[in-house]
C-alpha cells in the first residue's frame, strides 16, 4: 500500500478544473467587451438582453459544473486545505454560493426500493429470486399433494374400516390380519402429526384413548415384530411428538401424551413374554396376549430380521419409562448374535430360539434378513454420546456387514450395467441368484446414513469425516437407488414389482420385461410372473428421502414424485384408500384388495419428508425405525 499524501487526487482534479472555468469565463468576457461586435450588442435592448443571458448562463455552468469537495451533514463545505498551485481559502465564499444555486436546482434523489413488512428478515438474499422462489413453490405444492393422499387414504379406512388394522378399499370393508390392535390408527398418527393434519390426529387419538387399552387386554396372538415396529413404534413415536418427555409440540391435537406412553408401556409388558418364556435370548415369535404367554412359529423358528428389530422401540421405552428392563431384554439379542459366526459379517435368515444358533445357510437381504443390518447402525446411532462405549460392537459389525455386501452380494447387470444385491440361498459356497426383493432398497438409505451419520455430504467432506469405507458405502447406496428406481420405470405402471431378477452372465430368461418398451433397461431386469405385484411399499421413497437429505441432489426428489404421480394414477381408489396391484407390467393394472398399514405410516410419511425442508426430523437428531416412526436420538436436541 502506497503512503498517503497530503491531498487525494480527486482534490488536484477540482483545483484544476476550478482554475480552468475561471480563466475561460475572463476570456471571454474581456474579448467581447473589446470587440467590434460590443457597439452592435450594446444600442439595442435585445444585445443587452443577450449578453446578460450569456454572461449568467457561463456563470451558472461555471458553478454548477464545479466540484463541490467535501461537505458536513447540511450540505456546507468544509475548510478548504491550503494547495500548492489550488484555492486560497478566500475562495470558500464562491464554492458555498455554487453549492447553494444547485442545491436550490438539483432534483431529490432516488430513493431505494424498500422491503415490505413481510419481506422483511434475517435473510432477504432469496426474496426476490424468482428462481429459488419457483423452486419452493413448486416442493410446497407437491408436498400438499402428498398430504391430500393421505387425507383420502385415511377417509376411506375411516369409512369402511375404523377400529381393523387394515382397509379392504375394494369391497368396503376392514380386517384383522395383525391381530386386531387397529394397526392402521396407531400407524397412521405420527404421520398425521407430522403433516399437522389435525382432524385425522384427533381422531386417531381419541380411538387410541377409547379403545385401544381395552383391546390389548382382550386380543389372542399378535406377532411380536410386527406389533412392536407398527404399534409399539407408533405410540411411542406419537407420544415424543405431542410433547412427551419435553418433545416437538405441546400444543397438539387429541390426548394428552401420558395416554400413548401408558398404552405403550402395558403393550410392550404383555410383549415381554416373548423374551422370558424362551430358553435362549432369541425371543419367540408369538405372544398371546390376554394369556401373557409366548410360543414360537409352527416351525420352531424366528427370523434373524424379526429378532433383530426390536431394540429401537424398547430402548426408546426405557428411556421415557425410566425402567430400564424393556431395553436390557431387548438388547440381549444383539449382544448374543454378535458372539455368532458369520460369514463376512452376513448372517443366515433364520435362527432357533430353542438353541440360539442360525438355522440354514440362506444369506439375503430381502424379506427376513433385511433389517437386521438395518438396525446394526441406526441403535448404534441411537445412542448418540455414548455409541462408541458400550455399544461400539454394533458399528463394528455393520462395518464387517457392508464389506461383505460389496464382496460377496454386489454384482452389475447386462446390457446396461445396473448394480444390484443378489443372494446366496445355499451360502457363501453355493450359486449367486441375481433375486432382488424390492424390500432390499432399504439399504441405499441404510448405506447414506451409516456413512455420513445424518449429515450432508458437503459438511461431512468438508469436516474430513469420511474414510475410505464411508466413500465406497455412500457410491454403492447412490448405485443401488438408481436400481431400484429403475424397477419402478421400467414397468408399464411406473410402479415396482414385489421381486425384480437380473440378466446376467448366467442367467437371462426371455419375454418377462416390465412392459414398459421405452426403457433403456427392459432388458437388464427380468420379472416373474409370480412376483408382479405392488404392496404400496415404502422402500425405496424411503431411501430417496435419505439420499435427498445427506446428498442434496434434487433428482431423488423427482423420482419420488414419478413413483407418486404413479401411486396416484394406478392405485387411488375413489371411495376412499389405496389398493395394491396384481400386476404392474398390464394396463390397466388389476386391483388387489388391500391397503396395507404402511402405506399411510411409512410410503406417505418418506415422500411428505422428502419434499419438506431439510429441517424437519432432520437425520442426525432423530432415527426412524424399520416402520418409519422418528425417535430422538440420546442427547440431541428437540427438533421440530
Amino acid at each position: 500500500m502506497s503512503k498517503s499524501l497530503p491531498y487525494s487526487m480527486k482534490d488536484v482534479h477540482y483545483d484544476n478544473a476550478k482554475f480552468r472555468h475561471r480563466s475561460c469565463f475572463k476570456m471571454i468576457t474581456q474579448t467581447m467587451l473589446t470587440s467590434n461586435l460590443k457597439r452592435d450588442f450594446i444600442s439595442c435592448s435585445t444585445g443587452k438582453f443577450l449578453v446578460l443571458l450569456m454572461i449568467g448562463g457561463l456563470a451558472y455552468l461555471m458553478l454548477t459544473n464545479t466540484s463541490s469537495g467535501h461537505s458536513d451533514s447540511n450540505g456546507h463545505a468544509k475548510g478548504v486545505i491550503f494547495k500548492e498551485g489550488g484555492i486560497k481559502e478566500g475562495d470558500k465564499s464562491i464554492m458555498d454560493g455554487g453549492n447553494r444555486f444547485r442545491r436550490f436546482w438539483r432534483k431529490p434523489p432516488r430513493l431505494p426500493p424498500r422491503l415490505s413488512p413481510d419481506e422483511k428478515g434475517s435473510n432477504n438474499s432469496f426474496i426476490h429470486d424468482p428462481v429459488k422462489l419457483n423452486a419452493d413453490s413448486k416442493w410446497i405444492a407437491r408436498q400438499q399433494s402428498v398430504k391430500k393422499a393421505f387425507i383420502h387414504a385415511w377417509s376411506g379406512y375411516k369409512k369402511y374400516a375404523m377400529g381393523f388394522d387394515e382397509l379392504m378399499p375394494l369391497s368396503h370393508r376392514g380386517v384383522d390380519g395383525l391381530g386386531g390392535l387397529g394397526a392402521t390408527i396407531v400407524d397412521a398418527l405420527d404421520t398425521a402429526m407430522i403433516m399437522g393434519a389435525d382432524e385425522v390426529v384427533t381422531e386417531a387419538g381419541s380411538w387410541i384413548e377409547t379403545h385401544l387399552s381395552h383391546r390389548i387386554k382382550e386380543k389372542g396372538q399378535v406377532n411380536l415384530f410386527e406389533t412392536t415396529i407398527r404399534v409399539l413404534g407408533g405410540l411411542l413415536s406419537a407420544y415424543h411428538l405431542s410433547g412427551g418427555e419435553q418433545g416437538m409440540n405441546s400444543t397438539h391435537m387429541g390426548p394428552k401424551s401420558i395416554v400413548y406412553l401408558e398404552t405403550a408401556k402395558q403393550l410392550a409388558d404383555l410383549l415381554l413374554s416373548a423374551f422370558t418364556s424362551s430358553p435362549t435370548p432369541i425371543p419367540f415369535s408369538d405372544v398371546v396376549l390376554r394369556d401373557h404367554s409366548a410360543h414360537p412359529a409352527p416351525d420352531g423358528q424366528s427370523s434373524t430380521s424379526e429378532v433383530s428389530t426390536l431394540q429401537l422401540e424398547f430402548n426408546y421405552l426405557s428411556t421415557v419409562s425410566g425402567d430400564p428392563k424393556y431395553g436390557m431384554e431387548a438388547m440381549k439379542v444383539l449382544e448374543h448374535l454378535k458372539t455368532l459366526p458369520k460369514v463376512e459379517g452376513l448372517v443366515p435368515i433364520y435362527i432357533s430360539p430353542h438353541s440360539g444358533e442360525f438355522s440354514g445357510e440362506n444369506i439375503r437381504l430381502g424379506s427376513r434378513g433385511d433389517s437386521y443390518y438395518e438396525y446394526l447402525i441406526k441403535v448404534w446411532l441411537q445412542q448418540g454420546a455414548e455409541r462408541d462405549g458400550n455399544f461400539k460392537y454394533l458399528y463394528d459389525m455393520y462395518e464387517e456387514a457392508t464389506k461383505g455386501i460389496r464382496h460377496l452380494l454386489v454384482q452389475k447387470s447386462i446390457p446396461k450395467g445396473l448394480v444390484f444385491v443378489g443372494e446366496l440361498p445355499s451360502g457363501s459356497k453355493g450359486a449367486f441368484s441375481p433375486k432382488m426383493d424390492h424390500l432390499v432398497c432399504f439399504l441405499p438409505g441404510t448405506l447414506a446414513l451409516g456413512a455420513t451419520k445424518g449429515i450432508t455430504k458437503e459438511k461431512a467432506m468438508k469436516d474430513n469425516l469420511l474414510t475410505f469405507e464411508d466413500l465406497e458405502n455412500l457410491k454403492l447406496a447412490e448405485d443401488l437407488a438408481k436400481t431400484c428406481f429403475e424397477m419402478y420405470s421400467v414397468t408399464s405402471t411406473g410402479l415396482a414389482p414385489e421381486i425384480a431378477y437380473f440378466h446376467t452372465e448366467d442367467y437371462f430368461e426371455q419375454g418377462l420385461d416390465g412392459g414398459n418398451k421405452s426403457s433403456e433397461y427392459m432388458n437388464d431386469i427380468i420379472i416373474k410372473y409370480a412376483d408382479r405385484h405392488n404392496l404400496l411399499r415404502p422402500e425405496t421413497v424411503e431411501s430417496l428421502f435419505v439420499l435427498y437429505r445427506i446428498t442434496e441432489n434434487l433428482k431423488y426428489r423427482e423420482w419420488g414424485w414419478q413413483i407418486f404421480e404413479a401411486f396416484e394414477k394406478h392405485t387411488k381408489v375413489d371411495s376412499g384408500g389405496y389398493s395394491s396391484l396384481d400386476d404392474v407390467t398390464r394396463l390397466p393394472p388389476q386391483r388387489r384388495d388391500k391397503m396395507e398399514t404402511f402405506f399411510l405410516g411409512e410410503t406417505l410419511k418418506y415422500l411428505y419428508l422428502l419434499f419438506a425442508d431439510s429441517t424437519v426430523l432432520p437425520l442426525d437428531k432423530f432415527v426412524f425405525n424399520t416402520e418409519a416412526h422418528p425417535f430422538p436420538i440420546k442427547g440431541m436436541s428437540k427438533s421440530e
